[in-house]
């Protein structure tokens, strides 16, 4: 197979990879399984790391995710969702429990407890509860 043909060939899996995107995250409409998709995506990165000279700003190798969907509302929060930071030694924690004490407007030190555990990637969600029934979920 030829460059130009293997180019047309990559290609059209990112143009296939984009409408699948499409159909699953903006329109809730999914036309392949999740294996297939995973199939695609895999092909796509195989034929990059075989064939160097394949590029495109629209690989999933040089994108996350998808555009919110048009589907969601807008909501407020009620508190400020903040980001955890990342703690690799004390010096780290020790800046990190400033930024605490900075944001909670406490005078001097105050003695606080941690709970760490092993970084999981994902979304943070806060969910809003009435009566034990659930009513909205913010991202």
């Amino acid at each position: 197979m030829n460059n130009n043909s293997l180019k047309k060939k990559y290609n059209n899996k990112i143009k296939e990879l984009i409408l699948h995107n499409h159909l699953y995250f903006d329109r809730s409409k999914p036309k392949i399984s999740d294996d297939v998709y995973d199939k695609l995506k895999k092909e796509i990165f195989e034929l990059e790391n075989k064939f160097l000279f394949l590029k495109s700003k629209n690989s999933p190798s040089k994108t996350v995710g998808f555009k919110p969907s048009k589907n969601f509302i807008k909501s407020k929060h009620r508190q400020k969702m903040l980001s955890l930071s990342n703690v690799f030694n004390e010096e780290d924690l020790i800046n990190f429990e400033k930024k605490i004490f900075n944001f909670l407007s406490f005078k001097q030190p105050e003695e606080i407890e941690y709970s760490a555990e092993p970084k999981i990637d994902g979304i943070s969600a806060s969910l809003i509860y009435k009566s034990g029934k659930f009513i909205e979920g913010l991202s």
